[in-house]
């Protein structure tokens, strides 16, 4: 991974309470601040979590249309690792997106992610976020490492589509793209065959890998 993508980005401000519920949020001493993020989002994410954050607030929109050109796609990848290592760990991320009008349809390679509370460029949006709301679970689309293969399970379109690779360069392709690289850099093939299963999100410049990772399943694997 090109460390530059994560780390010079522009810096994600968030706010950050201790508990999912609002009124429990009300409390004295659940409210831990305005953050600013400026390291790699990896890191940031577990700080949130070690900090006892359960409801993070992007006030920032994260926009698709603002990733033309390099600085903008690093924008907009940094905003969205951390709304999907955030999801993964079952916080609950309150934040915004707005899609490209002539991709509409980039909101179900996000499905697996928290669902935002505002969305804007698709054609209904109140009726996709709906669908969006009562579809999303935890576990819709994940990966891991396993003893010389990268295993994905992805329910994003409704039935269990798994893949498995034990190929290196698409092991090592997957870590580069986890926070944003430049398509260029990918290995070829990999990078065709992530992008033909909606694996990756083509942002400019920039190719993002879009199952969050887990370390064990939160189920039984024939569950999920």
């Amino acid at each position: 991974m090109d460390s530059a993508l994560d780390t010079t980005a522009a810096t994600l401000r968030v706010a950050a309470w201790r508990d999912y519920d609002e009124a429990a949020c009300a409390l004295p001493g659940m409210f831990l601040g305005e953050l600013d993020l400026t390291g790699p989002v990896a890191q940031e994410s577990d700080r949130l979590w070690e900090l006892g954050a359960r409801r993070v607030i992007l006030p920032a929109a994260v926009d698709l249309t603002a990733a033309g050109d390099l600085d903008g796609a690093r924008r907009t990848v940094r905003a969205l690792s951390l709304v999907r290592d955030l999801t993964a760990r079952a916080v609950l991320v309150e934040w915004d997106l707005r899609l490209d009008p002539a991709r509409p349809d980039d909101w179900l390679t996000l499905s697996h992610l928290q669902p935002p509370r505002t969305l804007h460029g698709a054609p209904d949006p109140l009726a996709t976020l709906t669908t969006w709301r009562n579809g999303h679970y935890l576990g819709k689309c994940l990966w891991r490492n396993g003893p010389g293969f990268l295993q994905i399970r992805d329910r994003r379109w409704g039935n269990l589509q798994r893949f498995t690779a034990d190929e290196p360069h698409y092991r090592s392709a997957v870590e580069e793209l986890s926070y944003g690289a430049p398509s260029r850099s990918v290995p070829k093939d990999a990078l065709e065959d992530f992008t033909e299963e909606k694996l990756v999100l083509h942002l400019g410049p920039l190719a993002w890998w879009v199952p969050y990772r887990v370390s064990r399943w939160i189920q039984e694997p024939m569950a999920i």
